[in-house]
């Protein structure tokens, strides 16, 4: 038994100073005081004076042990869930992706390999569908069996994407029970055409990245994926959103009656496009999809996350090395890798931007709670609750320290925000009850577990 004593307690209910017992894997009693001579069997007692103490964090949206069609990423789930744990995020949902000509249980198989054993935290799975065909539906039971319930599909990305009438059958084959799909909504006809006329035209350069990804790719296709969401009649994800028009679009859609959900992540919130035009090739660190966009943009988006219209905050983490893997378009700007890690820093960046203007239990439904919901997992996750599991977190909210590569844990030679002078910090991190991190530096425990949703 584990006992963590006088912290304040953010629940279903709201704050409470209260303490909290943790016996195999789960949460047994919060009480306003839990006397450890009653408790027989505890190991461990944790004080929490000061500390908010929060359900572990989920980060809905994680690309771990990756191939491009290139190279890997950097990250597998050794070290990226290892360094999620040392953040504060107990569960991560990766995405096991579908094989052209493959199947969907061949694509989680493969990613349950990759991850079993290994994982700091624990993992559940999207399943990302990029070859829909009668074969592949008639998976869909067989993989909801295994808990899987939530999925991606590709607007962008040619050997990923599908094609909108194949999306409409997809989204009319997960309504029955209650899936959700999350989209990457970027027109990919257009970026391509948009890429091959700047690389004609000898614009090879970083800069030129946003350029032909612009605002209104990504207004376009969220614009698609609502109106064939109203036609299935069944709810949409918007992943990643990084656009005031996007933001835009949805609002219209919701105004009509429809529930769209939308995710975006801390580089969105932070970052701009300015980062393009670093000297030299710096700003290919920056390369991702979508790509930084304008400070109109970021306020929006900064805007919506304290007006309640964000769902749920994630990273996208998909980490390539600047020396050697960024470096690969060099020369031209479409070979870059795209992605950027931030699987350790998505709460510390969080807390740290918006701790004045949200509460901490808003903050708890931006990185944990809604994403639990969402995806199927509440109140097992997402919740400090009797009956729960054990993740928890101890934030010390007075912790003053600076975000870098050379004190990070992702395998990854840079973090996009170098630098940053971070208030708050994940004190102690238990995963199913044992304890994974410590004041940002991992245990040796391997705790992390499957999660069947």
């Amino acid at each position: 038994m584990t006992i963590l004593q006088n912290g304040t307690l953010i629940t279903p209910a709201g704050p409470q100073r209260a303490d909290l017992l943790m016996d195999e894997g789960k949460i047994v009693q919060i009480a306003p005081h839990i006397d450890f001579l009653e408790c027989e069997d505890t190991d461990e007692i944790f004080d929490a004076s000061g500390c908010w103490v929060f359900p572990g964090f989920i980060d809905g949206h994680t690309h771990l042990d990756l191939n491009n069609g290139v190279m890997d990423t950097a990250d597998d789930f050794a070290s990226g869930t290892l360094a999620a744990a040392c953040g504060g995020t107990t569960t991560i949902c990766d995405f096991a992706t579908q094989d052209k000509g493959g199947t969907l249980m061949d694509a989680l198989a493969v990613w349950q390999n990759k991850a079993a054993g290994v994982s700091r935290c624990n993992y559940a799975f999207h399943m990302a569908i990029t070859d829909w065909n009668e074969r592949t539906k008639a998976e869909l039971g067989a993989l909801r069996a295994a808990g899987v319930t939530s999925f991606k599909a590709y607007f962008a990305y040619d050997a990923l994407r599908v094609r909108d009438d194949e999306l409409l059958d997809i989204l009319e084959a997960i309504k029955p029970f209650h899936g959700i799909i999350g989209v990457h909504c970027e027109n990919g006809d257009v970026v391509n055409a948009l890429q091959r006329k700047a690389v004609a035209a000898g614009r090879t350069g970083v800069e030129n990245h946003p350029v032909t990804r612009p605002a209104e790719v990504e207004a376009e296709a969220i614009d698609r994926l609502c109106w064939l969401g109203r036609m299935a009649g069944i709810p949409v994800h918007v992943v990643h959103l990084s656009t005031a028009l996007g933001l835009e679009v949805i609002r219209t859609a919701r105004r009509r009656g429809q529930t769209v959900y939308a995710e975006t992540c801390p580089q969105y919130l932070l970052l701009d496009e300015s980062r393009y035009h670093l000297d030299g090739f710096e700003g290919a660190k920056y390369v991702m999809s979508p790509p930084l966009r304008s400070p109109h943009d970021v306020a929006a988006l900064r805007r919506a996350v304290e007006n309640g219209e964000i769902d749920t905050i994630s990273t996208d983490h998909c980490s390539f090395r600047f020396a050697d893997q960024k470096a690969y378009g060099k020369e031209d700007f479409t070979k870059i890798p795209n992605g950027a890690p931030g699987i350790e820093h998505r709460p510390a960046l969080m807390f740290t931007s918006f701790g004045s203007d949200l509460t901490a239990m808003q903050l708890c439904e931006l990185l944990s709670t809604n994403a639990a919901k969402l995806f199927g997992m509440y109140p097992r996750k997402g919740a400090l609750a009797e009956g729960s599991d054990a993740d928890v977190v101890v934030w010390d909210p007075e912790a003053r320290w600076s975000i870098s590569a050379e004190n990070q844990h992702q395998a990854v030679d840079y973090t996009p925000f170098e630098g940053f002078a971070a208030v708050g910090r994940a004190k102690y991190v238990f995963v199913n009850g044992t304890l994974a991190a410590e004041n940002g530096e991992p245990t040796a425990a391997i705790a992390g577990q499957y999660v069947a949703r």
